[in-house]
């Protein structure tokens, strides 16, 4: 049987106060700042020009994915609690340069996270969330709106990556990226996709 020809798509978020500053945000429920509305209106666009189909939008419950979800146009929209960022425990709102001061070298990645997720637990949350988005591509496009680091995890898990290769896959505030089939292989089709003119740097945390 021919693999489908529909498309998986991610969504970050738009830009809170938080991920403007590359603090860890994850249970914290903080809402877009104006440039994250403008993001969110602005991956609308980008989603519009996909051409989904009957798309099946999922959502994490966090009122920054909520709200990005509804100004990029996306209706109706189910709450998934899977697609919850990955939990930082004690790491909750500081960075990674001041996680360094006493870890050095360290990154959600590669390194424990005391208190929170670990790498394997997010895993199977994530290979859930696309045991649910495939057996709906049979015959529908299916939008996830998330995180970044989870949406990373989801990225790698689709590629048939180990969880900590997501840090290959750096994404945006209020970027879109595209998955989907090339015959039998699961493929990245489109990677962190914007209206954005200017150079994407820094989005690291």
């Amino acid at each position: 049987m021919s693999t489908p020809d529909t498309r998986l798509v991610l969504l970050r978020h738009g830009e809170t106060e938080w991920s403007s500053q590359r603090r860890h945000t994850s249970v914290t429920d903080l809402p877009l700042t104006e440039l994250g509305q403008a993001q969110a209106v602005a991956a609308g666009l980008v989603l519009k020009s996909l051409d989904l189909r009957d798309p099946l939008c999922l959502t994490s419950p966090r009122l920054r994915a909520r709200h990005t979800a509804e100004l990029a146009g996306l209706s109706p929209i189910e709450v998934d609690d899977d697609l919850v960022e990955w939990n930082y425990g004690e790491y909750e709102g500081i960075t990674t340069t001041q996680i360094r001061e006493t870890v050095p070298g360290w990154t959600v990645w590669t390194a424990p996270v005391p208190g929170g997720e670990t790498a394997e637990q997010v895993g199977v949350r994530a290979d859930r969330v696309l045991a649910r988005a495939e057996s709906a591509l049979a015959r529908r496009d299916v939008v996830l709106v998330g995180h970044g680091h989870f949406s990373r995890v989801l990225i790698a898990r689709w590629a048939e990556f180990a969880v900590r290769e997501g840090r290959r896959f750096a994404m945006s505030t209020g970027a879109v990226s595209v998955l989907g089939f090339d015959h039998d292989a699961r493929s990245i089709w489109g990677h962190n996709l914007t209206t954005r003119t200017e150079p994407i740097v820094g989005v690291q945390r």
